[in-house]
């Protein structure tokens, strides 16, 4: 296929067929939430979301090479500001 060539980022290019194996349950859930007719658009969904997460955990373990591992306290207070939860000091109105 003469698409195969081509270099597209994820979410880009022609469409392709391909044969999936699923579990009954798996598809059966799928279905539920889109359709008969949903199925592949939500497969091309879940397949970009793996793909971003793959790569944010190539990311991080490159910071982690080069700095080391994020200190567990520091994660917590800027998830804790981040979120709002905690006692709320130095979070902005």
């Amino acid at each position: 296929m003469a698409d195969d060539d081509t270099d597209f980022p994820p979410g880009d290019g022609p469409s392709s067929g391909v044969s999936v194996t699923l579990t009954a349950g798996t598809l059966r859930a799928i279905r539920e939430r889109v359709g008969q007719r949903g199925v592949s658009a939500y497969l091309e969904r879940a397949a970009q979301r793996q793909i971003e997460r793959d790569q944010l955990d190539e990311l991080i373990a490159a910071f982690e090479e080069v700095h080391g591992p994020a200190d567990p306290e520091a994660v917590a207070a800027k998830r804790a500001r981040l979120t709002g939860e905690g006692s709320g000091a130095g979070v902005a109105a």
